[in-house]
């Protein structure tokens, strides 16, 4: 059998957008030869609608593109995610379901089981659980569909939560000749190793071929990296599709020979680069943004920022503002400078001198007795906000800041200040991978300075200020982050991996206290299994400690 895979990139809410998509692809693999054609969940309306669902119009008017699609088919089936009204009026009002579309109607439904709570996902906020998997018989097999989830069940997954039933052994009691997953599986770092592994396993264990069929593209905070994947009865996977880009193939389940894209499996690097740009391009393309803002400060994070857009939204679209003060170092301003010239962005240099000095002079009679400290800093980085704000305003460009996870993780940035703009690119990158990162970047050429790289880190707020005068050297500091942050640990369970404990209770103390500056801060990719956001819901006023 030949299956037509189409991993799409899609807009949430952009239903004629993704119905033209979903139509265009199917005319090319069914002119192909492809013999069933699947597409990923929910791909009409795309991934994750969230609370567009509760709109009074949404899911009508989803179902209607949807039979647009379905009147597009001819003899060859299409498979495709949508948005199902439940039909039976009690519990939730839809259903996340997937359409079996052929001779230009919808043949068939079939309803996830499985509806994740867990991370970035709240699929029972809005949808039903069905009780069972769907089989539908196509070209003389019987095949089981299944969506995302529904598969996350094997032992390989324990993180997982569990769950009633077991949709893979309910699939696995029906003989069923074929097995297919429709999918909206966010991307981050090394997930795509377990996603792998388990579909292999799932093959192998139910001892047919497995379909995946992923998304791909950025939506908001979330990054899906398609690598939609074919694997075998035997558990071999004999076809992989591209990385972060769109992606129609057609698998001939009869061949052996395996048909895997070079970027099926990169440099995990190259993962994490291909990621951002993907994730900044299309957020900023789907919210109508085509020129990106940055304030260059000649250090690594603005610069790791900037190259970044210009990957993504090319070099004719990026302005780079330099924003020096009195304590701005040369060293500083000649890196923001260079690298600007390397990346043939357009420089612009506005001084805030001027404006602090102004700020001062306003505030000096309420601050006459009282001694100079992180306030008068924070002036500085409010300025260069105040200045960056309103170039974007005047120009319609998409403000960027340059904050990495690390310091938004314990507050090391300016509410108003740094912290102003409109996406926030790397906040999900520790400090340690924006030097591997910048270094990867520059591997066979110099693109970010290399005194960029090798200069202590510095916010230069104050004269000869250094970020180790306020913080623990970052591969210290971004493994307790990785610990208390994203592994769950307490302090007790840090000071017993052997981190002091002094350090310990100081750093989950500026964790806890920068609540607040988080739930302010600009939306950010994510790229590490739990970042900042949606995904970590803790409450602003709490009293835990760990």
């Amino acid at each position: 059998m030949r299956i037509g895979l189409a991993q799409i990139n899609t807009t949430v809410g952009d239903l004629s957008g993704n119905r033209k998509k979903i139509i265009q692809a199917y005319q090319q693999l069914h002119a192909d030869g492809a013999e069933l054609i699947i597409f990923p969940e929910l791909a009409v309306c795309g991934y994750p609608p969230r609370d567009l669902l509760l709109k009074r119009r949404f899911v009508s008017d989803t179902e209607e593109s949807l039979l647009e699609i379905a009147a597009a088919t001819d003899g060859t089936p299409l498979l495709v995610g949508y948005v199902e009204t439940n039909p039976a009026g009690t519990g939730r009002a839809f259903f996340n379901s997937a359409a079996f579309c052929q001779n230009g109607a919808v043949i068939s439904n079939a309803r996830k089981c499985l509806l994740p709570t867990y991370d970035v996902f709240d699929e029972d906020r809005y949808f039903e659980a069905a009780n069972k998997p769907t089989l539908i018989h196509s070209n003389g097999l019987k095949i089981g569909i299944t969506i995302c989830e529904d598969i996350w069940t094997h032992p390989i997954n324990p993180s997982r939560p569990r769950y009633a039933i077991n949709p893979i052994e309910e699939l696995n009691k029906s003989s069923i000749d074929l097995l297919i997953n429709l999918s909206a599986s966010p991307w981050h770092f090394s997930k795509e190793n377990v996603r792998e592994n388990l579909i292999k396993e799932t093959a192998k264990k139910c001892g047919v071929p497995l379909i995946y069929c992923n998304a791909v593209g950025g939506n908001d905070e979330l990054i899906f990296d398609g690598r939609s994947m074919v694997a075998d009865s035997k558990g071999n996977l004999v076809a992989g599709l591209k990385a972060f880009k769109e992606d129609h193939r057609i698998i001939d389940l009869e061949t052996s020979t395996p048909a895997i894209d070079s970027t099926f499996k990169q440099d995990d690097m190259q993962d994490i680069y291909d990621a951002l740009v993907l994730g900044l391009r299309d957020y900023a393309h789907k919210s109508g943004f085509q020129k990106a803002l940055i304030g260059l400060s000649g250090g690594i994070d603005s610069a790791l920022t900037a190259v970044l857009a210009v990957e993504a939204l090319g070099a004719e679209n990026i302005t780079g503002i330099s924003l020096p003060s009195k304590i701005s170092s040369q060293h500083s301003r000649d890196d923001a400078r260079i690298l600007a010239e390397t990346l043939k962005i357009n420089f612009q240099t506005l001084p805030i001198a001027n404006i602090v000095e102004a700020a001062s002079k306003t505030l000096a009679p309420l601050f006459d007795k009282s001694k100079t400290d992180t306030t008068e800093e924070n002036v500085q980085a409010r300025s260069r906000g105040l200045l960056l704000m309103a170039v974007s305003n005047k120009f319609g460009a998409l403000l960027l800041t340059t904050g990495n996870k690390s310091e938004l993780a314990v507050g090391y940035c300016t509410l108003y200040g740094d912290m102003a703009g409109g996406l926030a690119v790397i906040s999900d990158l520790p400090k340690t991978k924006v030097y591997d990162l910048s270094r990867f970047i520059n591997r066979d050429k110099e693109i970010i300075p290399v005194s960029t790289i090798e200069k202590p880190p510095s916010a230069e707020l104050s004269p000869d200020q250094k970020d180790e005068d306020s913080l623990p050297p970052y591969p210290v500091l971004d493994a307790i982050l990785k610990g208390y942050v994203e592994e769950g640990l307490s302090s007790r369970d840090l000071v017993s991996a052997g981190f002091k404990e002094e350090l310990v209770k100081d750093i989950i103390r500026k964790v806890d206290l920068n609540e607040y500056k988080r739930k302010q801060a600009a939306p950010g990719l994510k790229i590490t299994p739990l970042a900042f956001g949606v995904g970590r819901r803790i409450p602003i006023v709490q009293k835990y400690v760990s």
